[in-house]
């Protein structure tokens, strides 16, 4: 397989043959930040936070940024079932495989799903969440009947090439499309042209908004005010649900905060790294 234009990181062996393909940088004896992409046609970790990655490296931290199973360049089994409990599972073995005890994680959309996933199922290992519109907040039927939903299948409805991808990407996933480059577009499609459809076909998302005040580590929440993807109902959801909660509406702006304004989240993010860590 040639490289591509999608950057190429390590690979854990996993258990049952799953390899997970991370990137691994900055200090190593920093504190860890584990980021944790969405879902989607052509999603991998790096074409979600490539944005990002520098400014947390340049504060010392060390950066984690793995490709879920399914996606990207980890493996993409074809006989199980992709559930929340599925990604969760590897998401920890992988801190086990580079004895990470605990981790601060942030996720956006289906990342962020697993972060709030792994922190009710293993607390001590959470330091602080940051999420960006995350998944496991409502119902599936409230998620398919959002507009991002219905064109995705519009638009894929005479097959998926890279200008249908791309007409998705940036009608469905951010406010201003002129901010999703050629370089982005490139490295989904490389992407997407790997995985076969048994993730998407099998994703389990719960509804975990009932347990959203076991939550105890701080977190902070960014939403786009122009979001079509996810209910806005999760942003009140968030804000009742949890303790500890710093929330953030950026106008103008969709599904990918990190991505359309990347600055504002690298800034707020850090800072609230930061205090957390004081706390």
């Amino acid at each position: 397989m040639s490289e591509g234009v999608l950057p190429r990181g390590q690979v854990a062996p996993l258990s049952d043959d799953m390899a997970i393909h991370f990137h691994d940088l900055g200090q190593r004896d920093g504190s860890a930040v584990l980021f944790l992409q969405g879902s989607g046609p052509g999603a991998s970790g790096w074409a979600n936070f490539q944005y990002n990655v520098d400014a947390f490296v340049d504060e010392g931290y060390r950066v984690l940024v793995p490709d879920l199973p399914g996606f990207g360049y980890s493996s993409k089994p074809q006989d199980v079932q992709y559930h929340l409990d599925y990604f969760c599972r590897y998401m920890f073995e992988l801190l086990d495989h580079l004895a990470i005890d605990r981790c601060a994680i942030v996720g956006n959309s289906l990342g962020g799903a697993v972060a709030l996933g792994m922190t009710l199922a293993q607390p001590d290992r959470v330091s602080s969440l940051i999420l960006m519109a995350p998944g496991g907040l409502e119902e599936r039927e409230a998620y398919f009947a959002m507009p991002a939903m219905s064109l995705m299948t519009q638009v894929f409805s005479g097959g998926v090439n890279r200008e249908s991808l791309a007409e998705f990407v940036r009608t469905g996933l951010v406010f201003d499309g002129s901010k999703v480059s050629e370089e982005l577009m490139d490295q989904r499609w490389e992407v997407y042209q790997q995985q076969n459809d048994q993730v998407m076909k099998s994703m389990v998302v719960p509804n975990m908004s009932e347990r959203l005040a076991e939550v105890q580590c701080p977190v902070l929440v960014f939403w786009g005010a122009n979001e079509i993807m996810m209910p806005e109902t999760g942003f009140r959801t968030l804000a009742d649900g949890i303790e500890d909660v710093r929330l953030v509406m950026v106008s103008r702006c969709g599904h990918w905060v990190m991505l359309e304004y990347p600055k504002l989240f690298n800034r707020t993010s850090l800072d609230f790294l930061s205090g957390a860590s004081r706390d």
